[in-house]
């Protein structure tokens, strides 16, 4: 192989991420990565301003081609899919004119930015797509379990292919192989109705007072630096004030609520969690027939939490291939696509 450097985007509503991967000859890649908190509905119009802060980061040489995939068309901030879509490609072509960008589409081709204007829905929410395909070239059989900050990815892989029933954000919500479920922005009324408390259950409030992200952050699941979003109440990702904000979920506060009995909250709440997640993957693999050898990989920044599943459910683990580095589980997408670009490129003789 020549020498071939090619960045893979994921950009979502709340963080925009990418990988560089530079491969030399038949040296195993070189993978960097980058993951920048960024709302889109705060201010989409300085979405090229952090696509070139983040490449710089990268890498001080412009790549080959550039991989994209993305999520953040379902902000609201779009009226629709649709516009929200043909605002990442345009965004994309602001800060790279010169640089050839690939999508890929929802029934796995790459498609030129140009392109893909044309016919905006074939692109939408295509992120875990470009996971499952570069999963299903390293592993005959597998399920992906990516849990993310915000939604959990749950798709199988059967004999070398995407055994995925859905393609759509809707379909995939509908046969469970998406779960509206993550360790960092989820409110917390979203996983649990009630939670033990003085030996009694305690309804919660909906209010947005906590998140996951306090969750794991008392847990020790998370550290303040891997707390990419904002908090609920503007104060710092610390234990001590995720305590503050948890105990707001039952109406209290901390001088009402011992350190102790917030934990315990807190320690429900990930049973809760994993619970969700548990019966996503039992209804994907029911539908499989529940086949005795489909391994976990385990992959996101929750990666804890799939593979405590899969110690539950007694069920294999898998590495993260190797060519993805250290780093490389934690924005799959990203760095499955810009591989599997890569690789399109060679294969067919395509021109950057």
């Amino acid at each position: 192989m020549i020498s071939m450097s090619i960045v893979g985007w994921d950009i979502g509503g709340v963080h925009t991420k990418a990988a560089l991967v530079r491969y030399e000859a038949d040296a195993v890649p070189d993978v960097r990565v980058v993951t920048r908190p960024f709302e889109v509905w705060r201010a989409k119009d300085r979405l090229p301003d952090l696509l070139r802060d983040v490449l710089a980061e990268l890498t001080d040489r412009p790549p080959q081609a550039m991989a994209l995939t993305m999520t953040a068309e379902l902000s609201d901030v779009f009226r629709t899919k649709r516009e929200g879509v043909r605002f990442v490609l345009d965004s994309v072509g602001i800060a790279f004119p010169k640089t050839p960008v690939y999508v890929l589409s929802l029934t796995g081709e790459w498609v030129p930015r140009a392109e893909a204007y044309d016919r905006p829905l074939d692109f939408a929410a295509n992120n875990w797509l470009a996971t499952a395909l570069y999963v299903a070239e390293v592993y005959r059989n597998a399920l992906v379990l990516d849990v993310g900050s915000t939604t959990t990815d749950v798709v199988p892989v059967v004999d070398g292919r995407v055994a995925a029933l859905g393609r759509t954000d809707l379909d995939r919500l509908l046969h469970g192989e998406l779960v509206y479920t993550g360790v960092l922005r989820t409110p917390l009324a979203a996983v649990v109705r009630s939670v033990p408390l003085r030996g009694r259950f305690c309804p919660v409030s909906s209010e947005y007072f906590a998140v996951t992200g306090d969750v794991y952050l008392v847990l020790g699941r998370i550290r303040p630096e891997d707390y990419t979003c904002p908090t609920p109440d503007g104060r710092p990702p610390t234990v001590e004030f995720a305590r503050e904000r948890l105990a707001r979920l039952v109406c209290a506060d901390i001088e009402q609520l011992t350190p102790a009995e917030i934990d315990a909250i807190a320690d429900y709440i990930y049973e809760r969690q994993l619970q969700q997640v548990e019966t996503a993957v039992r209804k994907v693999r029911s539908r499989l027939g529940e086949p005795a050898d489909l391994p976990v990989l385990p992959l996101g920044t929750g990666a804890f939490l799939a593979v405590e599943v899969a110690r539950r459910m007694g069920l294999r683990l898998l590495e993260p291939p190797m060519a993805w580095g250290s780093a490389g589980g934690r924005v799959a997408p990203c760095v499955a696509a810009a591989s599997l670009l890569t690789n399109w490129l060679m294969a067919d003789g395509h021109e950057p």
